[in-house]
């Protein structure tokens, strides 16, 4: 950690920095996607076939539980010691998680698998936390295009990482483990080298360098009001109380939540449906190049809907999310046993996905005062969290008892209070920071 309590760094010398960062993170980010999205793609067919359809969705919900709950501990590991550690730390509990799901594989001990898939969620967390790691030190008129890069780069590896998922099964075949346990070695290696390059490379650390320019550069503080203090100390009670009277902020709010229920419930399953009709030696192929569509949809497009959500409206883009959505089920549900539509309906949820979550994102964000946004912002992510968890948890149980249809169906039917909120008259404004 020398390098991070080096003396405060002149402007000119933040560049260079900025640009090693940025290449690091790049980098990191495709192999972190790569690892995490691997063992999204099988990891409701390995608990298929360890614990049984029925449980395959509460075992692939608990990456989504685990990614959740790290976040807290990660992000007080940053704020006192800087993005490397944790960092570090996340992408380390991601791969020791797949060394527990293969380790569960092979002995079919099912509360291991849980345990393996909860710790597995850090990957997750780590690849989240990297975005802001690329805006520390980043000039304030190009904070959006750098943190843009990053986002692409975490694209760049989930789009790719299904179709590994087959290769990295076929490599471990001969290591005495057992099929679909495969790709989460690879998951666990994957996640372990982007611990190491993080540890070895991210050097001077961003974050700390930012407050060691902002201390330089800031005038001794003035004395702050305590009310104004409490409200930039505001939790999650105090932000659920602004969003309970801001209709912008609940529409906002409830476009996030709900796309992602639908999204994950639909998305969770699939795999299991493909498994169906195609053997063993075939569906991980065919489950990476359906996930690789969905992706796609979910991430390659999201520039095209902050440009909608700019140009049309917030509400207007959060409708045609919902459409998208609606289409996606009715597609997916009736695909029978057509691959190839399934892949349209799955290319389609993705972009449903992407329309709700930036338009809603943008509307929750502009719609509360700047002083409790970072509450209400994470009373979102929460929320956001649950509602794919608790998707992903019911999904195998609805499809054991009713088949996949049902599930697209029932889908469907969780947008409608969005369509209604979304439908009524919502004032939209930009309140200051006294509002």
């Amino acid at each position: 950690m020398a390098t991070d309590l080096a003396a405060p760094l002149a402007a000119p010398d933040v560049a260079p920095i900025q640009r090693r960062t940025l290449r690091l993170l790049f980098a990191t980010q495709i192999i972190g996607g790569i690892g995490v999205t691997i063992g999204v793609a099988v990891g409701a067919l390995l608990a298929s076939d360890v614990a049984g359809t029925a449980v395959a969705g509460l075992v692939s919900s608990a990456a989504v539980v685990g990614g959740a709950l790290l976040a807290v501990p990660v992000t007080r590991i940053m704020t006192v010691r800087g993005r490397r550690p944790g960092l570090v730390v996340a992408y380390l509990t991601g791969a020791a998680g797949g060394v527990l799901v293969v380790l569960a594989a092979a002995t079919r001990w099912v509360p291991l698998l849980f345990l393996g898939m909860l710790l597995f969620g850090g990957g997750s967390a780590a690849n989240l936390q990297a975005r802001y790691a690329a805006v520390d030190l980043a000039v304030p008129a190009r904070r959006g295009r750098q943190l843009s890069l990053i986002v692409w780069a975490t694209t760049i590896g989930a789009v790719a990482a299904p179709n590994f998922a087959s290769l990295a099964d076929r490599t471990t075949s001969g290591w005495g483990l057992p099929p679909l346990a495969g790709p989460f070695a690879f998951s666990a290696a994957a996640l372990a080298l982007a611990a190491g390059a993080i540890l070895a490379l991210l050097r001077p650390d961003p974050l700390l360098t930012a407050r060691r320019l902002a201390a330089a550069a800031t005038p001794p503080a003035p004395v702050v009001a305590p009310a104004a203090t409490a409200r930039h100390g505001a939790g999650m009670r105090a932000a659920w109380s602004v969003v309970r009277t801001r209709p912008a902020a609940r529409l906002g709010i409830v476009a996030v939540a709900v796309g992602h229920l639908v999204m994950v419930a639909v998305m969770v399953m699939t795999p299991v449906r493909l498994h169906e009709w195609h053997d063993d030696a075939d569906v991980l192929r065919v489950v990476g190049l359906v996930l690789s569509l969905h992706i796609a949809g979910m991430y390659a497009l999201a520039p095209v809907a902050g440009w909608l959500t700019d140009r049309v409206g917030r509400r207007a883009v959060i409708l045609g999310g919902v459409g998208l959505l609606l289409a996606a089920c009715a597609v997916a549900g009736t695909a029978g046993h057509h691959t190839a539509r399934l892949s349209v309906g799955l290319f389609l949820l993705g972009l449903g996905w992407s329309g709700t979550m930036v338009a809603g994102s943008t509307l929750l964000s502009e719609s509360v005062p700047v002083g409790i946004r970072p509450s209400v912002q994470g009373l979102s992510d929460l929320t956001m969290g649950l509602a794919g968890a608790g998707a992903g948890a019911v999904s195998g149980f609805v499809v054991a008892a009713a088949g996949y249809p049902v599930l697209t169906g029932l889908a469907a039917v969780a947008v409608v209070p969005l369509v209604t909120l979304a439908l009524r008259p919502v004032p939209v404004g930009a309140p200051d920071e006294e509002d």
